[in-house]
């Protein structure tokens, strides 16, 4: 099949008559032999390859080419959509393969026909546009095929409607429902089993890995491939489904749910709804026990005397909520639902409390093995407890807790219990000190090819960081560099006389030194902070300066709409200035003059104080190894070339890379990071990185 691959990346091939876009490039074409001979061996593949590589095409073209069932996860859902609609589309076109696509979200994608049906019979809604938004939805259902709320241009998908008019995993009636001969979700999943390649994304993936509830379970049996692109974003994902997470906005959600269905099905209960709002006043008396957002370990709640009083009474209340459930639950599948989705809220209170946690997870099942996806118990027989096996049956989902056990070659201490407080709620989390054991148990067993691919996965080529924290030891790594020219394309300015970045005045430092840059650039730039605060301040001080010298360049921040809005308004202006925090570090593509200048204000180094990270480095030292060169050097430059990337996306593009960061000079690390960057031409002359622009290169 190899020789039939390259033969696809030739000058004269199917791609380059077909593709406008296509231009062959030999990293691309060697990408996709490493994934064809991966393929083929039924192996693991380790692969980053550099911006402009064409990494899609790199795998989709072998694996179209090999047949059989191929799952693609994604990074985010607009890469899914534009991998489904447009990417795979013109591959098979040019490739003439008769292969069938699917694309699978959330459940929360879709549409549901009960809970659309309830919203229309309760009336519950707080504005107008609540109510134009469900008469539009109403007949979108009538004549959708697929019920995505994508496919509603006219209703906003953060639009507050959405929560009542799709299912989630908690408040799903399944096979109890009784509109499930018409659900889109049913139909979507059917959709997938059939086809060919189906198309889905991390979060779904490991939700149903973990939960078995989305039907990724169900496919992986049958499934030849699977190939993980922005490869990078998987161990975080990973923790987040290998881990529990119990929040007072389930409990919110719980007693809204619980009240609708009393409002059709239990009037004559009075206790019920009284239950729902004791509970939403213990939830709330729980989030103001903290004045301040944050993450903290469980055991610094020592100090704070009303917690311990405070979730006791929220476990009180949360008990006597069941404990009605219980007895109306007979009255209706939504109460029931409701009943059940409290036991397991229950359960998961009493794990997150208890130190005595449940055992390690299973691997998932192979072909020929049963699934849970379909499986919702008997209606009235309470499914078993959290803590009471290794693997819990709560509301038709496996829950699971890893702990202490032998990882790959290293030792895996448990867990990390944390909370994290935000604006209105607070979260109760558990989670795995080390994936490894856990994700190299999950992809063991049925033969079959697994690639990770992204454009940031290893440390000066090296990937041992990366194998290590996924569990993929005897994982095949290849790397290839951009095709980009970056010595004559691009230039990495590091600025003298910046002082450290924990320093009072670092962040008004910054700015002024980012200015006679911006000036040079006429705009169009991006400024990437490590911390909404430090955002915030370089905003304040940018608009100041603007105004004192009369600069008109748009002066944008994030959070003043969604980042497709603010994205696209950049681009119409031309000669924008852009402030973004963690979110604008990557999957973000601005090609052409639009985007010439990108302003780093620190190393993206993970705040120490966050419990997780704390711990995992406090396990690792109690190892005898060296967290910081291990762990927290590695993840900071995976993250630092996600934001250098925002700058070269086209062979045309033109820019500087600024690093504001003095550590990248002065700490025996630096060298480290920036041999890890794309090869740019170097500067820490402020004039040169000026004249970069004056020069005429980037001149209007």
């Amino acid at each position: 099949m190899t020789a039939e691959v390259e033969r696809f990346f030739s000058e004269q091939s199917p791609l380059a008559t077909e593709v406008a876009s296509f231009r062959p490039r030999v990293q691309q074409r060697d990408m996709a032999i490493a994934v064809a001979e991966a393929i083929r061996d039924n192996a693991i593949l380790v692969a980053e390859a550099g911006t402009g590589t064409g990494k899609t095409f790199a795998y989709l073209v072998p694996a179209l080419l090999a047949g059989g069932k191929v799952v693609i996860s994604t990074g985010t859902k607009n890469l899914q959509d534009q991998l489904f609609q447009k990417d795979l589309p013109m591959v098979r076109d040019a490739l003439k393969a008769p292969v069938s696509v699917a694309l699978l979200k959330g459940r929360s994608n879709y549409v549901c026909h009960y809970h659309l049906e309830l919203a229309q019979s309760n009336g519950l809604f707080k504005t107008r546009e609540d109510v134009k938004h469900l008469a539009k939805i109403v007949n979108y259902a009538k004549v959708s095929h697929s019920g995505d709320k994508s496919g509603l241009a006219d209703v906003p998908e953060t639009a507050p409607i959405w929560m009542h008019v799709t299912s989630t995993r908690d408040n799903c009636l399944g096979q109890e429902c009784p509109q499930h001969e018409e659900c889109f979700v049913l139909k979507a999943r059917k959709e997938a089993m059939e086809a060919d390649v189906i198309v889905v994304n991390h979060h779904l993936f490991f939700a149903d890995v973990m939960l078995r509830d989305e039907g990724v379970a169900e496919l992986l049996p049958a499934c030849n491939t699977v190939i993980f692109d922005e490869a990078h974003q998987l161990p975080e994902t990973a923790s987040l489904f290998f881990g529990e997470s119990l929040s007072t906005s389930q409990l919110f959600d719980l007693s809204q749910d619980t009240r609708i269905e009393a409002l059709t099905n239990a009037k004559d209960f009075a206790p019920l709804p009284v239950a729902c709002d004791e509970l939403d006043k213990a939830a709330r008396d729980l989030r103001l026990v903290f004045k301040k957002e944050g993450r903290m370990a469980a055991e610094a709640t020592e100090g704070f005397k009303d917690f311990a009083p405070a979730l006791d009474k929220l476990s009180e209340k949360l008990k006597n909520l069941t404990g009605l459930l219980e007895k109306q639950a007979e009255r209706s599948e939504g109460l029931e639902s409701c009943w059940q989705r409290a036991l397991a809220l229950v359960a998961m209170l009493k794990v997150w409390r208890s130190e005595n946690l449940p055992s390690p997870p299973t691997p998932l099942p192979q072909a020929g093995e049963g699934s849970n996806s379909a499986a919702r118990g008997s209606k009235r027989s309470p499914r078993p407890l959290a803590g009471q096996a290794a693997t819990s049956q709560l509301a038709g989902v496996d829950v699971r807790l890893v702990v202490s056990s032998e990882g790959l070659g290293e030792r895996v201490s448990g867990v990390v219990r944390w909370l994290e407080v935000f604006h209105h709620s607070i979260q109760l989390n558990t989670t795995p000190l080390s994936i490894a054991e856990i994700f190299a148990k999950q992809i063991s067993g049925h033969p079959r090819a697994w690639i990770f691919t992204s454009a940031t996965l290893a440390v000066k080529q090296n990937f041992a960081h990366y194998q290590a924290e996924m569990g993929l030891l005897d994982a095949r790594t290849a790397c290839w560099d951009s095709p980009f020219n970056y010595q004559e394309q691009a230039l990495l300015y590091v600025p003298n006389g910046l002082p450290e970045p924990n320093s009072e005045g670092y962040t008004d430092a910054v700015v002024q030194a980012a200015l006679p840059l911006i000036e040079a650039s006429k705009g169009r730039a991006f400024l990437l902070f490590t911390s909404l605060r430090a955002m915030q301040r370089a905003y304040e001080i940018l608009q100041a300066e603007f105004d004192r010298k009369n600069l008109k360049y748009p002066l944008m921040i994030q959070g003043e709409g969604s980042r497709n809005e603010l994205l696209s308004r950049f681009r119409e202006h031309g000669n924008a200035v852009l402030l973004g925090s963690q979110s604008f570090w990557e999957g973000v593509d601005v090609r052409g003059e639009a985007l010439s200048l990108v302003i780093i204000d620190k190393l993206p180094f993970a705040p120490p104080d966050d419990p997780v990270l704390a711990a995992r480095i406090a396990e690792m030292n109690k190892q005898g190894r060296n967290a910081f060169m291990e762990f927290q050097l590695p993840r900071t430059i995976i993250n630092l070339k996600q934001g250098a990337g925002r700058l070269i996306r086209d062979e045309k593009d033109r820019g500087v890379l600024m690093i504001c960061d003095p550590r990248l000079i002065s700490k025996h690390y630096g060298k480290r990071i920036w041999q890890s960057l794309p090869p740019f031409k170097r500067t820490r002359d402020e004039k040169e990185a000026v004249d970069f622009f004056v020069s005429g290169h980037n001149s209007n």
